[in-house]
């Protein structure tokens, strides 16, 4: 996800890596905090595959700051990921978040849907956090306040996504990108 966030930041502007990782670490960093020992060495791969490429300019009152740019593969990228998810980018809500900030570089609305389509599907199965056997447990099953709690929490956040998909993909499908 961390080169995912890269190639999405890069893709609206060239940035040098402080603000670059002050960038993800809004996005994701309540999260995964973002550490300079796993940023450049993830940029560093990225510019090796010829997705970014590094420019030198003078410091105003330090040293030369590094700036980065996405390159017409690292753009390409960017667009096939989104397209074609990892199905741990749609059931982790972390993840899925940040497939989610960068999906409009997807200009195709029936690509986008397509991806929209994958979560849905994803979160109108039947889960739980708890399970008695094979079944899922509803909140209303559960004795412990706590993760009563837990289950009345994912439910109202669940019904809000999913009347957010649901509304997203008809006006998607509305532009033509509809394949119900």
């Amino acid at each position: 996800m961390l080169e995912l966030a890269i190639l999405g930041f890069l893709y609206d502007a060239p940035l040098h890596g402080y603000e670059l990782r002050k960038r993800i670490a809004a996005l994701t960093g309540h999260v995964r905090p973002v550490a300079e020992s796993t940023l450049y060495p993830a940029i560093k791969r990225l510019e090796r595959s010829g997705l970014l490429a590094r420019t030198t300019q003078p410091g105003s009152v330090a040293a030369p700051r590094h700036v980065l740019t996405l390159t017409e593969e690292g753009r390409q990228e960017l667009r096939r990921r989104l397209a074609e998810p990892d199905p741990r980018d749609v059931t982790d809500e972390n993840r899925w978040f940040t497939v989610l900030a960068f999906l409009r570089h997807l200009e195709d609305p029936a690509a986008q849907g397509a991806v929209l389509r994958r979560r849905l599907a994803f979160l109108e199965e039947p889960a739980s956090f708890f399970y008695e056997g094979d079944r899922p447990l509803g909140a209303e099953e559960v004795e412990d306040p706590f993760r009563r709690g837990i289950l009345t929490i994912a439910r109202a956040t669940t019904r809000a996504e999913l009347a957010w998909l649901r509304a997203t993909l008809d006006s998607l499908d509305s532009l033509g990108g509809g394949d119900r």
